[in-house]
């Protein structure tokens, strides 16, 4: 089998600007839809969607055959919850609440095997190394692993510039809405001390030389971001989409 490739990674690398959806749903089916759509990528979240391990594999699955790149969002920055996303074929991860360089070069000590880090050794059992059909898996994975770390808070932000200095992970991602309650302006995303602590930081993350990634759904705010250095943007949410189009078709004929 040829070797592994990563596209995400590759056009994050390069600069390129990339569009993304989430899938909070925890559907195959409904994932698969998705990636019928063009968008670059979809974000599976184990975090806030009722997402475990084979609701996630089965959504990789789903997608696979499409020219999309799934991300996986883990539900907590732990060696064992990245090992089972890694060995199910997680490439593209994103690691939540990432809030000093202690909990960073953890992230990056997972996602590597030994002696470089600590992720346990199964390949042969492993979807991701489509059970050893992989040629050179082992040797040629980690440079296939995207991994993302999300700051998405005032202690994230305290303590960038000491994240900024570990190496071995590829981007950042600012969660805005996180970031504004932790501020203490919970649904406000758009506040001007808001908007000001994510400005700073991106200038930061771009001097470091890590890419710059978030999540809007407006409109105003996803230019901004794009405006301000972003390259993946998630644009929309599935269960918004959902519940947005259901509504508006039930008005339509329900008074």
């Amino acid at each position: 089998m040829k070797k592994l490739t990563n596209s995400f990674k590759t056009r994050l690398l390069a600069g390129d600007t990339q569009y993304g959806y989430w899938l909070a749903m925890a559907n195959a089916y409904t994932a698969e839809i998705a990636a019928t759509c063009g968008f670059d990528w979809l974000l599976i979240d184990g975090e806030h969607g009722p997402n475990d391990v084979r609701s996630i594999l089965a959504q990789l699955q789903a997608v696979a055959p499409y020219p999309v790149s799934p991300i996986v969002r883990a539900v907590e920055g732990t060696t064992a919850n990245i090992k089972q996303l890694l060995d199910i074929g997680a490439h593209n991860l994103l690691i939540p609440m990432i809030e000093s360089a202690e909990q960073a070069s953890n992230m990056v000590a997972a996602t590597r095997y030994p002696p470089k880090g600590n992720r346990g050794v199964g390949a042969a059992l492993a979807r991701s190394s489509r059970w050893l059909a992989v040629e050179n898996y082992g040797a040629d994975i980690e440079e296939n692993i995207c991994l993302i770390l999300q700051i998405e808070s005032q202690k994230g932000i305290d303590n960038l510039d000491e994240i900024l200095e570990v190496s071995g992970y590829d981007a950042i991602f600012i969660g805005p809405s996180d970031l504004a309650a932790s501020m203490g302006y919970p649904g406000q995303t758009d506040h001007e001390k808001v908007q000001q602590a994510i400005s700073i930081a991106v200038d930061k993350i771009k001097a470091a030389g890590k890419a710059i990634g978030t999540l809007s759904t407006e409109p105003s705010m996803i230019k901004t971001y794009a405006n301000l250095g972003a390259t993946f943007i998630a644009i929309g949410v599935d269960t918004l989409s959902y519940a947005e189009s259901a509504r508006n078709l039930a008005k339509q004929y329900i008074k």
